[in-house]
C-alpha cells in the first residue's frame, strides 16, 4: 500500500510537471495560423534559399565573362603623332585609325586618316600628304585559316556555353534545394502527426486513471491496477516528450528552407501543422518520355561536348595555310602638299598574305587532346542516359511499392482500432484484463503511426522522382 501510494504520488507529480518541461521545447511561433502547406514552403525556398541565390550570381558571373569574350569584336581607335624638333627636315604628321573585327570572319576593316605638313627625307615619303590629309578604307579578308573559326569567335562560342553550363547548374541546385524542402516539409507534418498519436494514446491512460481511481476506493478494483495504469502512463508520458523532441528537431531543420520576405529563417509552430493525412500526400510527379533530356547534369555534359568540338574546330583551324586577301582605298584632299601632285588621283590597292606550317606540333597536340576529350565525354553522356533510366525506373517501382503499403497499413489500422474500441468496452463491462486492454491501444497506435511513415515513404518517393525527372512544376520552380 505504502509503495503504491508513493508511486501515485510520483507519477502525480511528474503529469504536472512534464507539460511544462514540453512546453519550452517547440520553437517560437510564427504569426500566421492558418495549416502550413508545401506549396508555401516550396515558394518561399524557391525565393530565398542561399542556395539559388548562390546559384543565380554564379549565372550573372559568367555572363560577364562572356561580355569580356565580345570585347574581342570592340572597335579600335588609335592615334599616333611625329614631329621633328631638331635637325634639317622639319616634317610633322598625325594619324588616326579605327579597326573593327569582322564577326563572320578572321578579318577585319578599318579607316584611317592622316594628314602632314613640312619637308620630310626621301626615305620617309609616304608620310606626306595633301593640305586636308589622306583618307584611307580597307578590309582584310581570311580565305582560308581563320575564316569559319578563330581563336576569338571561339572564346565566344565557349563563353556562351559557360553561360547555359551556369544556368543548367542553378537549375540542378533549385531541384536539389526544392528536393530537401519537401522532405524538410514531410519530416515535420510526419513527426507533428506522430505526436498527435502518442498523445492520444496518452489521453486514454489520463482519462482512464480517474476512474480506476475511484473503483480502487470503493473497492470494486484492486489497488495494483492503479499502479499498473500509473506504469503505463510514465511509459507514454516518455514516448510523448521523445516525440515533442523530434517535432521541434523537425521544426528547426524546415527553418532552413521555409524563410520571410527578407530570406530569413522561420521557426514554424505546432499551430500550423495541418490536420490530417492529406499534407503527406507529396506531389504529383510523373516520369514523362522526355525527362533524360530535361535532366540539367545531362544538358550540362551535351553542353561541355559543344565546347569540346569548338575546342577541336579551332585546333584543326590551325594546321591550315593562312591565305589573305588585303584591299584599301585611299584619296588625299585638298590643295596639293610638299608631296605633289601625285598623291591628289584617287588610289585603290589589293594584296594577299600566304603562310603555311611545315610543322605544327601544337596545333597536332591539341587536336589529339580535343578528340580525346570529346571521346571521354560522349561515353559519359551515354552512361548517364543509362544511369537516370535505371534510376527513375528504380524511383517509380519504389513509388507503386510504397503506395501498397500504405494501403495495407492504413487497413491494419482499422482493424487494429476497431479491436482496441471493442476491447475498452470489454474492460469498461468487467470482461477483459487490463493488461490485453492496454495491449490492444498500443497496438492500434503503432498502426496509426506506420500509416504515418508510410504515407512518408510515398511523399518522400514523389518527390525524389519529380528531382529524377526534373519535373520543374512538380518542385515549385515554374510560375
Amino acid at each position: 500500500m505504502i509503495r503504491s501510494g508513493l508511486l501515485s504520488a510520483l507519477v502525480a507529480a511528474q503529469l504536472s510537471v512534464a507539460p511544462a518541461v514540453a512546453r519550452q521545447v517547440p520553437p517560437a511561433p510564427v504569426p500566421a495560423t492558418a495549416p502550413l502547406t508545401l506549396d508555401e514552403v516550396l515558394r518561399a525556398s524557391a525565393r530565398a534559399a542561399p542556395q539559388i541565390v548562390e546559384a543565380l550570381a554564379k549565372v550573372r558571373a559568367a555572363q560577364g565573362r562572356a561580355v569580356t569574350a565580345d570585347g574581342a569584336f570592340d572597335t579600335v581607335f588609335d592615334a599616333e603623332g611625329r614631329s621633328r624638333a631638331l635637325g634639317y627636315y622639319d616634317g610633322t604628321y598625325v594619324t588616326g585609325r579605327a579597326t573593327r573585327p569582322l564577326t563572320g570572319n578572321g578579318g577585319y576593316v578599318y579607316g584611317n586618316y592622316r594628314v602632314s605638313r613640312g619637308d620630310f627625307p626621301v626615305y620617309e615619303d609616304e608620310h606626306y600628304t595633301n593640305r586636308l590629309g589622306e583618307a584611307k578604307v580597307g578590309a582584310l579578308y581570311a580565305l582560308l585559316r581563320d575564316r569559319l573559326i578563330d581563336e576569338r569567335r571561339t572564346k565566344r562560342t565557349l563563353a556562351s556555353g559557360d553561360i547555359d553550363i551556369a544556368q543548367f547548374e542553378r537549375g540542378a541546385v533549385a531541384i536539389g534545394v526544392q528536393r530537401r524542402a519537401i522532405d524538410a516539409y514531410q519530416n515535420w507534418v510526419a513527426a507533428g502527426l506522430r505526436l498527435r498519436a502518442y498523445r492520444d494514446l496518452l489521453a486514454l491512460s489520463e482519462s482512464r486513471r480517474g476512474g480506476l481511481a475511484r473503483q480502487v476506493q470503493l473497492g470494486a478494483r484492486p489497488e495494483i491496477l492503479l499502479a499498473e495504469n500509473d506504469q503505463n502512463l510514465v511509459r507514454r508520458r516518455a514516448l510523448v516528450v521523445r516525440a515533442e523532441g523530434d517535432f521541434a528537431a523537425a521544426a528547426n531543420a524546415l527553418s532552413l528552407y521555409f524563410r520571410d520576405g527578407a530570406g530569413e529563417p522561420v521557426l514554424v509552430g505546432p499551430e500550423r501543422l495541418p490536420n490530417d493525412l492529406g499534407a503527406l500526400a507529396g506531389v504529383a510527379a510523373v516520369a514523362r518520355a522526355d525527362f533524360a533530356q530535361r535532366r540539367p547534369d545531362l544538358q550540362m555534359l551535351l553542353t561541355r561536348i559543344d565546347q569540346g568540338t569548338a575546342r577541336l574546330a579551332l585546333a584543326e583551324n590551325d594546321l591550315r595555310p593562312r591565305l589573305d586577301l588585303r584591299g584599301e582605298v585611299g584619296k588625299d584632299v585638298g590643295p596639293v602638299g610638299l608631296g605633289g601632285a601625285s598623291r591628289t588621283p584617287l588610289e585603290t590597292a589589293v594584296g594577299f598574305r600566304f603562310s603555311m606550317p611545315l610543322q605544327n606540333r601544337v596545333a597536332k597536340g591539341r587536336i589529339v587532346e580535343a578528340q580525346a576529350e570529346l571521346d571521354a565525354l560522349s561515353a559519359r553522356s551515354r552512361f548517364l542516359r543509362d544511369q537516370i533510366t535505371v534510376e527513375v525506373e528504380g524511383i517509380a517501382i519504389g513509388v507503386g511499392a510504397a503506395e501498397q503499403l500504405a494501403v495495407i497499413a492504413e487497413q491494419e489500422r482499422q482493424l487494429a482500432e476497431r479491436l482496441a474500441a471493442a476491447e475498452r468496452r470489454r474492460f469498461e463491462l468487467g470482461s477483459s484484463d487490463f493488461f490485453l486492454v492496454n495491449q490492444r491501444e498500443e497496438t492500434a497506435n503503432d498502426a496509426r503511426v506506420r500509416v504515418i511513415e508510410a504515407q512518408a515513404r510515398i511523399a518522400a518517393a514523389r518527390a525524389e522522382l519529380a528531382a529524377a525527372t526534373a519535373d520543374r512544376g512538380a518542385l515549385g520552380l515554374d510560375p
